[in-house]
């Protein structure tokens, strides 16, 4: 597996190998040993699985404070998307900077966004499915999130405010000076 690595300690992109023939291909998704000889040992406790129908679906910005504060190890299995993690981790060099990648069914990256981030993504394309491996399983109280396109946190989104296509929720969020604290 490729690993790299991001000005913002701990977010990884991770590009497992294919293995291929006529028939097809096949990958190891997650594989502990692998995981650990890259300096990450995540629990895995509960595994979520995304349908976007519209192109310029946003989900996000959203975490789970403690007790039950997630780790995401998301990849796409249909489509494609722009993933982003924003440091929120109190007293981090990068607190409020954000990484984003380009995850697709065709390139089999996946991007592990560790506990003390917001995590975000927009569809690149129709029809958009996503899985991701959580580190603790929901918690409707635990659960946290900011406006996805906070002028504060500079993410360039490949959609307008007008084309988004949000959930209620989503857009009542409030912005990134609500997670001070979130992450001591």
């Amino acid at each position: 597996m490729q690993v790299q690595r991001f000005g913002i300690s701990g977010v990884l992109l991770i590009t497992p190998r294919r293995f291929g023939d006529a028939r097809g291909w096949f990958t190891e998704t997650y594989k502990a040993s692998a995981w650990t000889e890259a300096g990450v040992d995540p629990d895995l406790r509960q595994d979520n699985h995304s349908f976007s129908a519209p192109k310029g679906t946003v989900r996000g910005l959203h975490c789970q404070i403690a007790p039950s504060a997630q780790g995401k190890l998301v990849r796409v299995l249909r489509g494609s998307i722009f993933d982003v993690a924003v440091d929120i981790r109190m007293g981090s060099p990068t607190y409020g900077e954000h990484v984003g990648a380009v995850l697709s069914a065709e390139n089999n990256s996946q991007f592990w966004v560790p506990v003390g981030f917001l995590h975000g993504f927009c569809t690149l394309e129709p029809d958009t499915e996503v899985s991701y491996k959580c580190t603790n399983e929901y918690d409707r109280a635990a659960e946290r999130g900011v406006l996805w396109n906070d002028p504060e946190l500079g993410i360039d989104w490949p959609v307008s405010a007008e084309q988004a296509v949000l959930s209620e929720k989503d857009v009542l969020l409030p912005g990134i000076a609500a997670a001070r604290g979130w992450f001591p």
